[in-house]
């Protein structure tokens, strides 16, 4: 199968497709040999090179208030062919991820961010999805088959500018205040990774279990490309594709764990990219052992990562033994620029909202159409 795997690398037209149907088939199991995991040194592929970030733009002092260990004793990795594209292997420190997953779920979900329950049901429904849904998560046996709860539903949530799943565009009134501990993170990240001002303006964040994937696509919606797109991992694995400037360029499969952090910029920035299938964490424990750890007693008082309660984590421990949340940032708008006119609605397609992250249909595409051109 590995032999298979490589040799669906080497096709020009529809490789990517064929290596996502592949990495995403259940029976038989696909042989995962080939995908890069860049947690196990012993595992890089001759395309993996170390790559080396500006620790004078983060100070440790600040990288440690973002829940962060000093930017020296980052792990980061290159791939040969994409330029621009940076891999950062779990630089949290122990802890700090709790609250990041504990935000996910009980904090950005909350109003006015939106998220695709509201898609099909009222705003009072879609309030306190953790209020409505602790109790059952909580209780749940891995035994039984049971409802989904509300925050088991939970597909996607965007915040800042928001993301409008039917035009694929953000816009100046569609706008709600983007997290400040988020924020504090991602600017940290961008500025260690050479993009000092970078401005974090928009999140779009994936809810994954098990049989979830997430589509062929390409991020090309934000006005600057010049600005890096952020990929933050929390809970169980994932097979990520990357891909070209083409939709059918061939991809390179690689694993991003808890704790791991992409970076696309530069010609890497407009790449095709995929997530076939959701795994478990390499170390096959029901929770990752970086998120068993709690947050040290020394974290600085004015740290954004907060500690998280024992009532709290219960819920998010059980959440997270079945999924993967995914947070991704991004800035919307160039430095000094503003949004142009709204265009006509007769220049967009028309697109049913929320099909951009796929659930357990075995298709290989998202179902997200492009804008006329």
């Amino acid at each position: 199968m590995a032999k298979m795997a490589a040799s669906m690398l080497q096709q020009g037209e529809d490789a990517f497709r064929k290596l996502f149907k592949f990495y995403r088939r259940k029976n038989p199991p696909p042989d995962f040999s080939d995908v890069i995991d860049f947690s196990k040194p012993g595992n890089h592929s001759r395309k993996v090179f170390n790559c080396d970030l500006n620790a004078a733009l983060l100070s440790d002092g600040d990288a440690c208030r973002a829940g962060l260990h000093p930017v020296c004793k980052w792990k980061a990795f290159g791939l040969d062919g994409y330029p621009g594209f940076i891999f950062i292997s779990n630089p949290f420190l122990p802890g700090s991820q709790r609250h990041w997953v504990k935000q996910c779920l009980k904090v950005y979900p909350q109003k006015p961010n939106i998220c695709n329950l509201d898609m099909h049901m009222s705003p009072t429904d879609t309030d306190n999805l953790w209020e409505k849904s602790r109790d059952q998560i909580r209780q749940k046996c891995a035994a039984k088959r049971e409802p989904k709860s509300l925050l088991e539903k939970l597909r996607w949530v965007t915040n800042g500018y928001h993301y409008n799943w039917d035009t694929k565009m953000y816009s100046a009134d569609h706008y709600t205040p983007f997290p400040s501990d988020l924020n504090a993170l991602s600017e940290g990240v961008a500025a260690a990774c050479g993009f000092q001002n970078f401005k974090a303006e928009a999140g779009i964040l994936n809810y994954y279990h098990f049989d979830s994937s997430l589509g062929i696509h390409v991020d090309e919606s934000e006005l600057d490309h010049s600005r890096p797109l952020l990929s933050f991992s929390f809970g169980q694995s994932a097979v990520f594709l990357l891909g070209g400037l083409r939709r059918e360029d061939p991809a390179t499969p690689m694993f991003m764990h808890s704790g791991d952090i992409m970076v696309m910029s530069g010609s890497s920035r407009l790449l095709y990219h995929a997530v076939p299938r959701i795994v478990s964490s390499p170390d096959k424990q029901a929770v990752p052992q970086c998120l068993v750890q709690e947050l040290a007693d020394d974290t600085p008082e004015d740290s954004v990562v907060q500690n998280v309660s024992e009532e709290d984590w219960a819920v998010c421990a059980k959440y997270i033994q079945t999924s993967r949340i995914n947070m991704t940032v991004r800035q919307v708008l160039g430095l000094g620029k503003a949004f142009p006119t709204e265009p006509d609605n007769e220049n967009t397609v028309d697109i049913q909202p929320g099909t951009y992250h796929e659930g357990s249909s075995d298709s290989e595409e998202s179902n997200v159409k492009r804008k006329k051109q």
